[in-house]
């Protein structure tokens, strides 16, 4: 089968490469090289890094959305799209072109947690269960027909890096098995309930704030949702401290009050029980562990965050 496959992070790398010992991939898809770092080096996406390792064709588009890019496209004469985490919405012209359609791959069980952010959504939220959906792309954001569906189950201390890194081996397995059925003429279509669908907004850093009024579990799961990007923290003394790892204590104290140093620790009073820092980083600083961060301040017991 001739496919072409438009994605951009390394969540989209197994899936490319889940299709190549069976398919034709004609040419990759990938945002524009950006910019990183001090030096402001523009670097490659991680898919075009992998798909220049395996000699393939990499286009990439400011917009995929131009006349130009359509018909160039079209060219290629795929039999199927691919999109995983490309970070360009697919306009319609596109989304009809190739003859078995658009698929995309999906990082939770839709029509729940349709957006950006659907990974961070699901340990915010506290979810036991997440997942990856495969779907036939419409207009919609995520609104497509699903194909299959993975589960995939949130472990107690795993944050958001921890999901992604075990959702993008079991969504490049789901693809593979999708895109083996659609060549057989075998893959369902179910119609999402769009009733059902919630939503998981792209994330900013203000999404990060620590509320101490809220309960130490809610907090937890915030922290652990935040991690890699955009980090949860708190502001001390003026200073935006980040907040890297935290577990909830039974200790009561008030909302954002320091009830002292447990073990590497920090303990902080919440709405309910009490949060204790582990793991926090100063502006231009490297993480520290709780206590050493206290005692760096000289912070006592009684005082509040």
């Amino acid at each position: 089968m001739r496919i072409i496959f438009m994605g951009t992070p390394e969540f989209a790398v197994p899936s490319l490469n889940a299709l190549l010992d069976e398919h034709e991939v004609v040419a990759v898809v990938t945002q524009p090289d950006r910019k990183s770092g001090r030096g402001q080096k523009y670097t490659f996406s991680p898919v075009k890094e992998e798909a220049l390792r395996h000699g393939l064709v990499v286009l990439q588009p400011e917009k995929v959305a131009t006349p130009e890019v359509i018909g160039e496209l079209a060219n290629y004469e795929a039999d199927l799209f691919v999109v995983v985490a490309f970070g360009q919405k697919i306009p319609d012209p596109l989304l009809a072109m190739p003859r078995l359609g658009c698929v995309n791959v999906h990082s939770s069980l839709l029509p729940k947690y349709r957006g950006a952010a659907p990974i961070n959504a699901a340990i915010v939220s506290g979810d036991a269960i997440t997942g990856v959906t495969t779907m036939y792309m419409a207009s919609g954001w995520d609104s497509g027909d699903i194909i299959l569906q993975a589960e995939e189950p949130v472990l107690p201390r795993d944050t958001a890096g921890d999901l992604h890194d075990r959702l993008m081996v079991t969504g490049a397995k789901l693809l593979a098995e999708t895109v083996k059925q659609i060549a057989g003429g075998q893959a369902p279509r179910i119609p999402q309930d769009h009733e059902q669908a919630t939503f998981a907004f792209k994330l900013t850093k203000a999404d990060g704030l620590v509320d101490f009024q809220e309960s130490a579990c809610q907090l937890d799961h915030l922290i652990r949702g935040m991690n890699p990007w955009p980090l949860a923290y708190t502001v001390v003394r003026g200073e935006i401290v980040k907040i890297l790892e935290a577990i909830p204590k039974e200790a009561a104290g008030q909302p954002g009050e320091i009830l002292g140093l447990d073990g590497p620790g920090l303990l902080v009073g919440c709405g309910e029980e009490s949060l204790l820092l582990l793991k926090v980083q100063r502006p231009n600083a490297k993480a520290v562990s709780g206590a050493d961060f206290a005692n760096g301040l000289r912070l006592q017991a009684g005082g509040i965050l």
